[in-house]
């Protein structure tokens, strides 16, 4: 392992969701040195590629790109991203994680985010950012507010043409590129992994994700955002806009066959500010929403779930049993509805999956860290330490430790933060050293931030 790459640091975050990038703001703003590690091409997590935030339909890139551009340019924090956490460990008093930055096959250094590579290449692919919806290309940017702006090259669909590597006016692209093993030490670490959600394929009723217009809730989001894939709601399979729109709620969650026994928390409320909006942007579709119980857990949610009564938004209490192919392209939905009609079945132009929260991210192999029958990071006092976890100096925030919304996000990542620097402060040594300047860390360190 080349030492030149090696670090050393106050606070680790792993994660570089809107819980990562928070609790990494309020660690350096107390005066500690930050390594943040992201596994994806671009710090903002999940919240970056929603539309709107409930209840107050605020823009969510509006929020989450100027924590992504303070964390970018903060001078005591360090963003690593394109990273995969392979071990985390306590050495002699300090945690030690040893990862491995994944190649771009463009040189981070060198990338001047131009986007002439983008432009040039003719291999268009899947864009995942856009719910798989819009083509882009076999190297590009992963999306236009992405931090940091360096573009990645898609090596299972490039063809080697060459194209990009002879545009490019740094000569940042390089096909030779290796995996790039380093180690961060730090006295303390913040797990902010956050969390996938339950795959389309998963449950056989549900037509295991070859029903051409049933979507799942972040693909939804993606057609709900302003620059989104079509700038407007169409249905996948033809391009039309659909009249009639179907939320299915619990479709893995509270359900023991699916090894969900939990609730996912934020489903019937994202159900209901998606359809908010779309009673916005469709006014003439009928919009339903088929659910077990409506869970408005928070200040002003129950008020939220009752305007979108108000707008005609329909609410019918049944499970949905099985979903399949209708024709037209539409979703027929089999279903008991609890008013005592029996079996019914329903006709939609579009369905949508509010699928199940689990954790993206799991210790086993990687460290210690105890974890729950939900497999998601155990704390050891969820009311009086909601943070602390089963490591002595490692804390954890948001959707690592269970489901939870953006609001109790934020705020345990603060807690987190604080708990590191208790922590910290409680050390030999409290006084905060004086943090690395970027210049510093560039001058040693040859690594994309």
């Amino acid at each position: 392992m080349d030492d030149n790459l090696n670090r050393n640091v106050d606070a680790i975050v792993i994660g570089g969701g809107i819980a990562g990038l928070q609790a990494a703001l309020d660690l350096a703003d107390q005066g500690f040195s930050v390594a943040v590690i992201e596994k994806d091409a671009s710090v903002g997590g999940k919240m970056i590629r929603l539309s709107k935030v409930f209840p107050t339909l605020d823009c969510a890139s509006c929020i989450t790109t100027p924590k992504m551009a303070a964390a970018a340019h903060h001078e005591r924090i360090t963003l690593y991203t394109y990273c995969d956490l392979k071990s985390l460990q306590r050495v002699d008093g300090s945690v030690r994680a040893d990862v491995i930055q994944r190649p771009r096959y463009v040189d981070a250094q060198k990338c001047i985010g131009c986007r002439k590579c983008e432009f040039t290449c003719p291999v268009m692919v899947a864009d995942q950012e856009q719910g798989g919806f819009s083509p882009t290309k076999a190297i590009a940017i992963p999306f236009s507010n992405a931090i940091p702006q360096i573009a990645v090259l898609d090596p299972e669909h490039c063809m080697l043409c060459g194209r990009c590597e002879r545009v490019c006016p740094t000569q940042a692209v390089d096909y030779f590129q290796k995996p790039r093993p380093f180690t961060v030490t730090a006295r303390t670490a913040v797990i902010t992994t956050g969390f996938e959600m339950t795959g389309m394929t998963d449950k056989p009723q549900y037509g295991r994700g070859t029903i051409p217009n049933l979507i799942d809730a972040l693909q939804m989001e993606r057609l709900l955002a302003p620059h989104g894939p079509y700038n407007r709601v169409l249905r996948p399979s033809d391009g039309k806009a659909p009249d009639s729109i179907a939320y299915i709620q619990c479709a893995g969650s509270r359900d023991i066959s699916m090894g969900l026994s939990y609730c996912s928390r934020v489903c019937c409320m994202y159900a209901i500010k998606q359809a908010m909006l779309l009673s916005g942007s469709l006014p003439l579709a009928d919009i339903t929403i088929y659910y077990m119980d409506i869970r408005a857990f928070g200040k002003g949610y129950e008020q939220f779930f009752q305007n979108a009564q108000a707008m005609g938004i329909n609410f019918v209490r049944a499970k949905v049993a099985a979903v399949e192919a209708g024709p037209d392209g539409s979703v027929r939905l089999h279903y008991e509805a609890q008013d005592g009609e029996g079996v019914t079945t329903s006709d939609h132009d579009l369905a949508v999956l509010s699928l199940g929260l689990i954790p993206a991210w799991h210790p086993d192999g990687i460290c210690t860290l105890a974890t729950g029958t939900d497999r998601f990071i155990e704390v050891l006092r969820p009311k009086l330490a909601p943070v602390q976890t089963s490591m002595a100096g490692v804390f954890t925030a948001g959707a690592a430790s269970g489901p939870k919304d953006i609001v109790d996000t934020i705020t345990e990542a603060g807690n987190a933060a604080m708990a590191a620097g208790r922590y910290l402060a409680a050390q030999p040594g409290s006084t905060p050293r004086p943090a690395e300047t970027r210049a510093d860390i560039e001058a040693t360190v040859h690594i994309d931030g």
